[in-house]
């Protein structure tokens, strides 16, 4: 069998980092995990290419060379989908589909010859033990949640390396909580699933023998949600592969904001070489927080929680929410407040949606407050059901968000409040290596020369350079994500003037 692997094309995001990349000459943030790990999951005797479209077109050679091409997406990438799907049915090469897009959305492509749906370890072996009895099925489906220990070593091989910003791996799936709005569980269900420590050491060896060097991603919802093993077993192990290697990476990845209450375990992150944790945060309204069973973040100081995590070396990015049902007019200065006393540089703002097989989507659907489905992009001022908030409230309300914490001023002013306390503490802080200058110079030249916002761009600068000198490269970096946030937020464009 010829196989092709198909990454779609993500659009221009929060999460897509495009215009930042363009910094230090990257193409995409991170590779398809999802695909690279299938592959390994099939016969060693296939021939496998891959393609992301994130950093290479998909040409149509491509897909004649294939004797079936396989396509994993998330919602997001839906448009970019359908013009795969129509190409390979004008060549007449067959489709296997599968990952959280289709398994939550499979109805809509009756035209995809296979769907392999829910997780790979349970339903592709199905389907390619029915491939070569000549009887291979349209769908294929499982309520059952795989023991990941089996699940082998993602086929790293397969990707250029060079046009990625940061590789990554999975540790876990699964996660204990039980937000409204999140489909996690419908997809990996409440009990974590880890990977054994065994497993993690083979993929850092990997990646390390493929003489890759720098950030990796740990692509866990939450890192955290078994901390006891954590703690005890994989960290310890991570600690000394680290020590042993020379610290060749530097580690980033999600966990919920009750880390906070670990001192022991953020310090061991750190020391094994962790520099940052996306949170989700959502809101600092009580009332919001309990509306969608936010349990963990409820009846704490959330401000605190995170200065703490910062304090012990660790970068906090946050996930925030407005549109809940319970949000009153003055959510939008609370979120601004909030923001820019935490010291959260990258704080992803987006609407309240509702995707599919969530508790979300199922009250809403029995209210028939749904209106579209949604885009899966938290920056494309969409959403997909009718807010109890006036729309046009709601609306103007969130832009003031985005206005208030990414124009330059008070971006810059809230990285001054994470550099005056910040002290990383991990074994390998960003250096001013070649890739460093060339991002500095290029900043100089668009950020500090050609775009608004320099006036505050060159004060940061200098004040960086005289308080925190340490920090310089993180300023750097900084700077180069808030012109990202910028432009993708559309702050240079005519819909956030103030009238």
């Amino acid at each position: 069998m010829k196989i092709l692997l198909v990454h779609p094309n993500y659009p221009d995001s929060f999460w897509s980092f495009k215009h930042a990349l363009r910094f230090i000459s990257k193409k995409a943030a991170l590779p398809p995990l999802g695909l690279i790990t299938v592959s390994a999951m099939l016969p060693s005797t296939w021939e496998k290419k891959l393609i992301d479209m994130n950093v290479a077109p998909l040409n149509a050679k491509d897909i004649q060379w294939a004797d079936y091409v396989f396509i994993s997406a998330m919602v997001i990438q839906r448009d970019s989908v359908q013009k795969i799907i129509d190409e390979c049915i004008r060549l007449g090469v067959k489709i296997v589909a599968g990952g959280p897009m289709f398994t939550q959305d499979f109805a809509n492509y009756p035209m995809i010859d296979h769907q392999i749906l829910n997780e790979a370890e349970v339903t592709l072996p199905l389907f390619l033990k029915d491939l070569a009895e000549g009887r291979a099925q349209k769908i294929y489906r499982t309520s059952e949640f795989p023991d990941i220990t089996a699940t082998p070593a993602p086929d790293f091989q397969l990707l250029s390396q060079k046009n990625y910003a940061f590789m990554n791996i999975q540790v876990s799936r699964g996660c204990p909580f039980s937000c409204e709005f999140c489909e996690i569980t419908s997809l990996f269900g409440h009990k974590v699933r880890m990977k054994s420590t065994m497993q993690i050491l083979n993929e850092l060896d990997k990646l390390f023998d493929l003489h890759w060097r720098g950030n990796v991603f740990i692509v866990d919802d939450n890192f955290i949600g078994n901390k006891k093993v954590i703690k005890q077993e994989l960290l310890p192990a991570m600690k000394i592969w680290m020590q042993k290697h020379k610290h060749p990476f530097v580690f980033n990845t999600e966990a919920s904001i009750d880390l906070a209450d670990d001192k022991e375990l953020l310090q061991l992150m750190a020391e094994t070489g962790f520099n940052s944790v996306f949170i989700g945060i959502e809101t600092p309204e009580e009332k919001s927080l309990h509306e969608c069973n936010k349990v963990q973040n409820k009846n704490r100081d959330l401000i605190e929680s995170i200065k703490i995590i910062q304090a012990a070396g660790l970068q906090v990015s946050g996930g925030f929410i407005v549109g809940f049902d319970s949000d009153s007019p003055s959510v939008f200065q609370r979120q601004i407040d909030f923001i820019q006393q935490s010291g959260i540089v990258s704080a992803m703002v987006g609407l309240l949606n509702a995707p599919k097989n969530t508790k979300l989507y199922d009250r809403l659907e029995s209210e028939n407050r749904l209106t579209v489905e949604t885009t899966g992009n938290n920056t494309d001022y969409s959403m997909n059901f009718v807010p109890r908030m006036d729309q046009q409230e709601l609306m103007t309300g969130y832009k003031k968000i985005i206005r208030d914490i990414y124009t330059t001023k008070p971006y810059y002013n809230r990285i001054r409040n994470l550099l005056r306390t910040y002290k990383p503490q991990n074994s390998n802080p960003m250096k001013f290596d070649i890739i460093a200058l060339m991002a500095f110079v290029k900043s100089i030249i668009i950020i500090g020369v050609i775009n608004r916002g320099r006036a505050d761009y060159w004060k940061f600068m200098i004040w960086t350079f005289f308080k925190k000198p340490s920090l310089f490269v993180d300023a750097v970096s900084f700077s180069i994500y808030g012109y990202h946030f910028r432009t993708v937020y559309g702050l240079k464009s005519n819909r956030f003037r103030r009238n």
